[in-house]
């Protein structure tokens, strides 16, 4: 969910929380702007990023096993049972 969506979700669930219409124009527009700025600091990426990172950390891994064996392989040749 992006930042956008999730700021909308909020306004709207804040919308049901209070009576009526009493969410106006002006105070839609500055717990936009509060919650944009609260998004805004967190320290987080978004799913494509983080989805981005796990696939090189998936590499990263593999190759990472790959280079286990071929080390083990080559510590046998060099040093027999």
């Amino acid at each position: 969910m992006t930042t956008t969506n999730t700021i909308d979700s909020f306004i709207q669930q804040a919308k049901k929380l209070l009576p009526g219409d009493s969410l106006t124009a002006d105070i839609e527009k500055n717990l936009r702007a509060l919650a944009h700025s609260a998004f805004s600091k967190l320290d987080v990426v978004s799913r494509e990023e983080f989805d981005a990172q796990v696939a090189v950390l998936h590499r990263s891994r593999e190759k990472i096993e790959q280079l286990e064996q071929q080390l083990a392989e080559l510590n046998e040749t060099i040093n027999p049972p």
